[in-house]
């Protein structure tokens, strides 16, 4: 499948917003239960490394960052969220843009990356181990799914 990866702008958030609501529907890509507008999604991921997968004019996919952790020490750590349209997956585009973060990052200060993943997420696992992520640990019952069940994650991270 050919894919185009550029940079995300506001105007590509509407589709954005509607692959971000079939990982909500998912249960196993996000532990939100709702699709942020534009501004609070905005407000909340970091002004750079904010890339899109099109093909055929239609958005694909989405990479963006949030800082990792809030003290100074730690500032080049950031937390990676990737989701790529139902129909779209296995095709290449997520591995294309984690890798056109990975390729970019470090020129705005982030040397690490990290991903927590719902552990029942194994496509989203083998797509990092895939980019060169490893398994640092997991975290029990830190969070409750839409339906209420309590879910594990798995942490994950690659240094740049």
């Amino acid at each position: 499948m050919k894919f185009l990866i550029r940079e995300m702008t506001k105007e590509d958030y509407p589709q954005a917003a509607e692959i971000y609501a079939q990982g909500v529907l998912s249960g196993t890509a996000t532990f939100q239960t709702s699709v942020p507008d534009y501004n609070e999604w905005d407000n909340s991921h970091l002004p750079f490394c904010r890339y899109v997968a099109e093909a055929e004019g239609k958005i694909i996919g989405w990479v963006a960052l949030t800082q990792g952790l809030s003290r100074k020490p730690y500032s080049g750590v950031t937390e990676l969220s990737i989701y790529v349209r139902d129909g779209y997956k296995r095709h290449g585009a997520g591995f294309a843009l984690i890798e056109r973060v990975k390729e970019n990052a470090e020129s705005f200060g982030v040397w690490t990356l990290e991903s927590r993943i719902c552990r029942q997420n194994i496509g989203s696992i083998k797509l990092h181990e895939k980019c060169g992520f490893r398994m640092i640990g997991y975290r029990e019952k830190i969070a409750k799914d839409k339906f209420g069940n309590w879910q594990d994650t798995v942490e994950m991270e690659i240094r740049l």
